[in-house]
């Protein structure tokens, strides 16, 4: 099985990041990890909002939010676990994930410090 790549915080880009959320299936997918706190499993996102998504577009939207720095992953078993990586993130480009999820409407109330 081939390792998974995380980009180290300081190669991540934010047009990587712009990039990755540009799609509004990343984008909710981004959103509902970072409300979940503790991660979640890909299967456990496949029904998001009004339709399902298969599992072929699935693995290739969490190839892409990890590539692009904004998650990292790991595999429990038969499982690949998702967690944001938020925090990291918002040290290095101060409010900007914060900013695209409130442009989206997804901003999660954990995130909303206001």
């Amino acid at each position: 099985m081939r390792p998974l790549f995380h980009p180290a915080i300081e190669d991540i880009r934010p047009d990587a990041i712009l990039y990755a959320l540009s799609d509004p299936e990343r984008a909710a997918i981004f959103a509902w990890l970072a409300g979940a706190g503790c991660g979640g499993t890909c299967s456990a996102l496949a029904d998001l909002g009004e339709r399902t998504i298969p599992k072929s577009s699935l693995s290739n939207h969490f190839k892409v939010l990890r590539e692009s720095g904004l998650i990292r992953s790991e595999r429990q078993g038969v499982e690949m676990r998702n967690q944001t990586r938020c925090a990291e993130l918002d040290e290095r480009f101060p409010g900007l994930i914060r900013a695209i999820l409130t442009a989206y409407g997804q901003l999660p109330p954990e995130m909303n410090t206001d």
